[in-house]
């Protein structure tokens, strides 16, 4: 049972948040070390952390006529909106807010993403990050429906929008099990929200960083940040949704859900680094034509389940 968590878990799950993306942002740099023959060292690891001083002091790029007032909102509300999306995800048997309506929450979440990206993209004024923001929009016209359809199998097959019915609906088998597309469709649109590996077009270096390109210093961290904030977060929700949330023998229920979450993400990062970039376009005719039939298939077999009880 899924209960409301003290005061303190306000801060707490922010932090562990940030924690996991820390966790993932050395873990990709080990791998693109290996990747390129260097030693896989803690000097490898934290090598984007060293970094991090000289970004902070970094000045701002200067550029004609930008809006800077929708450049930065764009920048600030990409990893504000990854921290908000975990305020429904259970940790074990703690949640946040229990909110009625968890999935749709952390969905919007996402969502705002689209408006951000856009608005990080548009504020320059300038080619590339415009490019770039328009890629994110067409990235989203593919990702978004079969992401969409992968929450509404979850939740049909709880009969509930709350993240904690669903998990406690798993006791028996996972989603994950006999809700595989769903799965499937949940860890790419998790990948593409991120716009991370195959999903990096939209900061791709062909448009010379994208929605990247143009940023510096603090923004560019926030922006980055947001990034690894929202692999971390998604591959969090992946628990709850399709993988039991805290359930398992022999450890306490945070225990359980902080292994499967970092299964999930090492599965992610795999990913990010292995699968080449995919074009939107090209993505949009798959997800059109492949995954949004089967996606919607694979909402009618929780559906039939329910109604056959």
């Amino acid at each position: 049972m899924v209960e409301r968590g003290p005061w303190w878990t306000v801060a707490a799950a922010p932090l562990l948040l940030a924690a996991l993306a820390a966790l993932a942002v050395a873990a990709d740099a080990l791998l693109a070390a290996r990747s390129a023959g260097r030693p896989v060292t803690l000097t490898a690891a934290a090598r984007p952390f060293l970094a991090l001083p000289r970004a902070l002091v970094a000045g701002p790029r200067r550029l004609p006529a930008p809006d800077l007032l929708l450049w930065r909102a764009g920048v600030v509300t990409v990893p504000v909106a990854a921290v908000l999306s975990t305020l429904v995800i259970p940790f074990g048997n703690t949640v946040v807010a229990d909110l009625s309506v968890g999935v749709v929450w952390f969905n919007a979440m996402e969502v705002t993403t689209w408006a951000a990206l856009w608005l990080a993209g548009w504020g320059p004024n300038a080619a590339f990050s415009l490019i770039g923001g328009y890629r994110f929009l067409a990235q989203g016209l593919a990702y978004e429906l079969p992401l969409m359809f992968a929450l509404i199998a979850a939740a049909t097959g709880a009969e509930s929008l709350r993240v904690g019915d669903i998990a406690a609906a798993q006791q028996g088998l996972w989603y994950a099990v006999w809700m595989p597309v769903a799965f499937a469709a949940h860890l790419a649109g998790v990948l593409a929200f991120s716009f991370l590996g195959p999903f990096a077009h939209p900061a791709g270096r062909d448009a010379a960083g994208g929605v990247l390109g143009e940023l510096s210093g603090p923004d560019r961290l926030l922006l980055q940040a947001g990034r690894w904030l929202w692999l971390a977060s998604g591959a969090a929700m992946a628990v709850p949704l399709f993988l039991g949330g805290g359930a398992g023998p022999g450890l306490p229920a945070w225990a359980w859900s902080l292994v499967k979450t970092l299964l999930v993400l090492a599965l992610l990062l795999a990913a990010v680094r292995r699968l080449p970039v995919v074009r939107p376009d090209r993505y949009v005719e798959l997800a059109w034509v492949v995954l949004v039939p089967l996606t919607i298939l694979q909402v009618l077999v929780p559906a039939l389940v329910v109604l056959g009880r």
